[in-house]
């Protein structure tokens, strides 16, 4: 006798004929808004870099001599911010490694179990942090939210991709925007409510932000876990009622009905192209993102608040009117990165990914080399314009690429793909910030003014983008021999457990699965309701850009 699949199983999350697919993108949003709030931690490094000095033990921050490694055994001295940022650089080292390493377990497993794994990892990882908090151990939070935690984000990042695409076959960017989106609103939510936790938590003695972390874990884990029981997958062979698929070479050859196996992706040339594509966007794009705030406060100086000086004459009280400008500056680009992320997405399922990546790069490279004379011409609006139209297309680049894995390789491994070609996100994370500081230091060494010591940068970010650019051109269908032969795709399919036609599942079954159109509603309600929230608090803060 055959055993019942178990509650996470994948085969117990096969819809029936009347599922509501519109469900689907709602519980995606649940887990990304959740794990997006990696881009928010450093609102927790100011006050966990005077943690014990705020407690009244008198102990002064870390030696600057301290190695690392001492460091994170110290626990008579605050830990210092630079070392707090390495957990930024591990949440994404991990979210790639992690990615690439059990995206084709995922594609098998099922988005349920990986949604639940991924609450587990991340909350827990979190709770972890709390405790390392409270027992004032580095090694703890570096464990917790770096190493476990991250894994939680690779998976939970990739675990809706897979499943969006094959639900939304005849608008592919616009669903796997919806959700990447949510990545990039996370910490639209979760900062000013982590800022909000921590004055509520707060003492004389207490900075609040192991309550905090506790708190968040368990808020979190109830919406991940509620995104991930909410996951539900097609039938095989499932499609839109009335869309029928384009044909194969009438319509756009770039588009293809076949499935290339994931094991198979390292030695196509068309994967190579793609990771550099990404690897370029994001490289530039998070490049400007690092150093928005203090580029700027160097470029424009008093002229964010109305006085002649350069930003080396200002006195402390100005300095601290230009950071409040600058933190609303800060707040329109993420506001920008979020939308882009749809925008642009859905707008790839008109134009096609090549022309939409074409676009990026080309007026990329336009704005990005019309950033020094902006800025020498005093113009804030041209220099704020350029650069929220860049960070929106460093958005829609990662809510795109998906979509292009999905068209030159097909959707059977699409996930497990998309999840080796996370690697060149983590190689733009650590490249594009390196060259960018370096680049800054560099040209303030020279002796330059601090309102040029950017110009140069720009420049070089303008050849990541003609790589890109040539990148991108040289993307062609993949060739006939890497597709898996109908054999083989049987075989992929009954591996994960996917019935062989929609007949068998629902209307085979006897199993409707409908869905109450209020349910609907209320599960969009569930994340709409905090995006609104995050949005709203956003705005309030980048409005103090146009004081």
């Amino acid at each position: 006798m055959q055993a019942q699949p178990g509650f996470l199983d994948k085969e117990r999350i096969i819809a029936g004929y009347a599922f509501n697919r519109w469900l689907v993108p709602p519980a995606a949003l649940a887990i990304h808004l959740c794990i997006g709030m990696a881009y928010g931690f450093s609102v927790f490094w100011l006050p966990l870099s005077k943690a014990l000095g705020t407690a009244g033990t008198g102990a002064q921050a870390c030696a600057k001599e301290m190695s690392f490694f001492a460091e994170l055994f110290a626990t008579n001295c605050d830990w210092r911010v630079a070392t707090l940022g390495w957990m930024y650089t591990l949440f994404f080292v991990f979210l790639g490694c992690s990615a690439a390493l059990w995206g084709g377990w995922l594609e098998r497993a099922g988005p349920r179990k990986a949604g639940v794994v991924s609450a587990v990892c991340w909350c827990g990882g979190m709770l972890l942090s709390a405790l390392g908090i409270h027992l004032h151990q580095f090694w703890l939070m570096i464990l917790g939210s770096g190493v476990i935690g991250g894994i939680g984000l690779g998976l939970g990042y990739i675990s809706p991709v897979s499943t969006l695409i094959k639900w939304f076959p005849d608008r592919r960017g616009m669903a796997t925007g919806m959700a990447i989106m949510g990545f990039g609103g996370g910490a639209m939510i979760g900062s000013p409510l982590a800022v909000d936790l921590m004055k509520r938590f707060s003492t004389a003695t207490d900075v609040g932000v192991m309550q905090t972390f506790v708190v968040m874990a368990l808020g979190y884990f109830v919406f991940m876990m509620a995104g991930a029981l909410g996951y539900r997958v097609p039938p095989s062979g499932w499609k839109p009622e009335g869309w029928t698929p384009p044909p194969a070479q009438t319509s756009n050859a770039m588009i293809t009905q076949r499935h290339v196996h994931v094991k198979k992706v390292w030695g196509i040339p068309q994967f190579w192209l793609v990771w550099l594509v990404l690897c370029m966007n994001v490289s530039a794009g998070i490049g400007v993102i690092g150093i928005s705030s203090p580029m700027l406060q160097e470029v424009f100086g008093g002229a964010l608040i109305g006085v002649s000086q350069k930003f080396g004459g200002l006195d402390k009280a100005q300095l601290a009117a230009i950071a409040v400008v600058a933190g609303g500056f800060t707040a329109l680009l993420s506001l920008f990165n979020i939308g882009g992320r749809f925008v642009w997405a859905s707008l790839s399922d008109k134009l096609g990914r090549k022309l939409t990546y074409t676009v990026f790069f080309v007026l990329g490279a336009i704005l990005y080399a019309s950033i020094p004379s902006s800025a020498g011409a005093g113009s804030k609006l041209l220099f704020v314009g350029a650069c929220c139209i860049i960070v929106s297309m460093y958005g829609g680049g990662f809510a795109t690429v998906p979509a292009y894995l999905a068209d030159l390789f097909g959707t059977q491994f699409v996930g497990a793909i998309h999840g080796r070609l996370l690697t060149a996100w983590a190689t733009a994370g650590i490249l594009g910030p390196v060259v960018v500081n370096y680049m800054r230091e560099y040209q303030l060494g020279l002796g330059l003014p601090r309102e040029q010591v950017y110009n140069q940068t720009m420049y070089i970010l303008v050849g990541m983008l003609a790589i890109g650019f040539i990148a991108n051109l040289l993307v062609r269908p993949v060739a006939d021999k890497h597709f898996m032969t109908e054999a083989e795709l049987a075989v992929e399919k009954k591996l994960a457990h996917e019935k062989a036609s929609a007949a068998e599942v629902g209307s085979g079954s006897g199993r409707a699965d409908t869905v109450s159109p209020a349910v609907v509603v209320l599960a969009w309600a569930a994340v709409g309701i905090p995006l609104a929230w995050g949005v709203y608090k956003t705005l309030g803060s980048a409005a103090k850009f146009f004081h």
